[in-house]
């Protein structure tokens, strides 16, 4: 892959900045706003921080979740993590789910050290979808580079999700290998889209500051928990 790509300043100098504008695979509308008292999303950013913005319902979070954002952290040379915990994943059964507070608790414990910030953003600003959190954010922090990050089993269906494009698009992304998910997300329907925007994995402390679509895939040792292991009780063989 590193052949497509030669380099982080061509880059950015082959194509013409211009505005930005929302293309997606399906409908994905702005949402109608943040609801009142949504502004104040209790996040202590400036302008040219570095920060990772890592997004699930962390039901329970687990070690796994932190190895992708220490990870993510460490080869994006990254100044925060802000872990946003869903109200209600959309695409998961309500039934299955642990109410909001006791999901925030479960990815504090996990969230370790003063980088790590977890946030109820989603439900102060009562959106559900993640394209609307992270257009809210990036108009809400101007100046800040944000980073979509996410565990390489939510690249192989991330063609599904609502708006998928428009968040290639809106910021540069970061997909972190997970167990049981290699092979898919690296053939992923996300991953052909976008490979002429793929940078290499050691060129990854650039990604931050590069205009978005860019992205790359990082590999580590893999932490095998999951979520889905955890509330059944089947050891760590599950992937979401």
């Amino acid at each position: 892959m590193g052949a497509r790509y030669k380099g982080a300043a061509e880059h950015n100098a082959r194509r013409p900045r211009r505005r930005l504008s929302f293309f997606h695979a399906g409908p994905a509308p702005k949402g109608a706003g943040p609801r009142s008292g949504a502004l104040r999303d209790g996040l202590t950013l400036a302008p040219g921080m570095k920060v990772g913005l890592f997004g699930g319902s962390f039901n329970p979070a687990h070690d796994g979740h932190a190895h992708v954002a220490e990870t993510a952290m460490r080869r994006l040379d990254l100044d925060r993590v802000v872990w946003l915990v869903s109200p209600q994943n959309p695409l998961k059964d309500a039934r299955h789910s642990a109410p909001l507070e006791d999901r925030m608790a479960s990815a504090r414990q996990h969230a370790r050290g003063p980088s790590m910030i977890v946030s109820d953003f989603e439900s102060r600003a009562g959106v559900a979808w993640t394209v609307d959190t992270l257009r809210l954010l990036v108009a809400r922090h101007p100046g800040v580079h944000f980073v979509w990050l996410m565990g390489s089993d939510n690249l192989a269906s991330f063609h599904r999700w609502r708006g998928w494009t428009d968040i290639m698009r809106l910021m540069p992304v970061a997909v972190i290998a997970r167990p049981g998910s290699l092979l898919d997300s690296r053939t992923a329907p996300a991953a052909a889209r976008f490979a002429g925007f793929r940078i290499p994995a050691q060129q990854a402390g650039l990604l931050p500051t590069l205009q978005a679509p860019a992205w790359t895939y990082l590999t580590a040792p893999l932490n095998p928990l999951s979520s889905t292991a955890i509330r059944t009780g089947k050891g760590v063989r599950a992937t979401s």
